[in-house]
């Protein structure tokens, strides 16, 4: 296969139970492979250097984005792919790729990431839209913790960026943990997030991290603040964080008993978050508020969205509500035709976990 330029860029920390297989992967397309080591004391530099001789330490300062920068700084291609170990690509439309570089030159990529999640020893998987793919001419990271790419030009900034969806799909596998890994995780999280809105208490990315973190932890009444004061700085809905600050501040609400709080804030966005999941979120606040009529209308609308598959096995989950309350209704035959529905969904939700 003719190389393509693009340098994937990944820094690691031992990461030797994932960095193997991650570069394997990757290893069919051609690809400069950078690898950015923060500290390992585990086999990881052994394994990267078994696929690529570009290998460089970096001692870490608790910042992400300098680790991510440093990292970009030793690629030779000026279009740039981060991944982390624990991203496993299945597939790259190549050609695709390379005319939408050729005719987006300016643009920011984002991937459908399918991340696999473990929910009461069941492993399931969830989708996030994650921007991962630019040129280093024009774009950096910025950020010490989840790092965001930012213009280099400062007159661009605050401004929406061209974006693409990448013709690939990449399967995560670092959500995959216990809960007592998750919790772990979630504390250092917290820790580089406090510090941060230190210096920047309005900076609302940083806000909606932190509150996801301590809602993750089972601290909702810590987490609520927080996304209410984050809301409180938006005007207007503009970017996904925001979208998904809002459906996690009515999920909290619900988590607390605050059931009219978190129908108004889902029903105050609506117009302004016209997506599957938004749709998904908000249908399952009207249930647990007890309009399942409604809450009906909505799951059924979800399934039915251009952007569905960003459901994930939420789209399983709509099936269940939706032939729960069919079969609450007394109506057997539209419960028995979304049964079937149910079943070719929960057929490929299989196949993509057990991948």
């Amino acid at each position: 296969m003719s190389k393509i330029p693009i340098s994937v860029c990944m820094i690691a920390k031992n990461e030797e139970k994932h960095i193997d297989e991650c570069l394997k992967r990757l290893e069919f397309y051609g690809f400069e492979i950078v690898v950015t080591d923060t500290g390992s004391t585990d086999r990881t530099v052994e394994i990267a250097k078994k696929y690529t001789d570009k290998v460089f330490e970096f001692e870490w300062v608790n910042d992400f984005s300098a680790a991510r920068n440093y990292c970009v700084s030793h690629a030779s291609n000026n279009w740039i792919l981060t991944l982390d170990c624990d991203e496993y690509v299945h597939s790259i439309d190549v050609s695709s790729l390379r005319m939408m570089m050729q005719k987006h030159p300016r643009a920011v990529g984002e991937i459908r990431m399918k991340s696999l999640v473990q929910s009461r020893g069941v492993t399931s998987y969830a989708v996030d839209v994650v921007r991962r793919f630019y040129n280093k001419n024009y774009y950096f990271f910025e950020g010490a913790i989840h790092e965001q790419i930012q213009a280099k030009d400062e007159r661009q900034r605050g401004k929406a960026f061209e974006e693409i969806t990448l013709p690939m799909e990449v399967i995560h596998h670092g959500y995959n943990l216990t809960p007592e890994e998750m919790n772990k995780k979630s504390e250092r999280n917290l820790t580089m997030l406090y510090k941060a809105l230190e210096t920047d208490p309005n900076n609302t990315y940083m806000l909606y991290q932190a509150a996801h973190s301590e809602s993750m932890r089972g601290n909702y009444f810590e987490a609520i603040p927080l996304y209410e004061k984050a809301l409180g700085i938006i005007d207007t809905v503009t970017c996904e964080f925001e979208r998904l600050m809002i459906m996690a501040l009515g999920v909290d609400y619900v988590r607390t008993g605050q059931f009219q709080k978190a129908v108004e804030v889902m029903e105050r966005y609506a117009d302004q978050c016209r997506t599957a999941k938004y749709m998904f979120t908000h249908a399952n606040v009207l249930l647990d508020s007890g309009d399942h009529l409604r809450a009906l209308l909505l799951y059924i609308k979800a399934i039915m969205m251009p952007d569905a598959d960003t459901l994930g096995v939420n789209k399983l989950h709509c099936f269940e509500n939706i032939i729960r309350i069919y079969t609450e209704l007394g109506n057997t035959e539209m419960a028995d035709l979304f049964r079937q529905r149910y079943e070719e969904c929960r057929q490929e939700n299989d196949k993509i976990v057990n991948r």
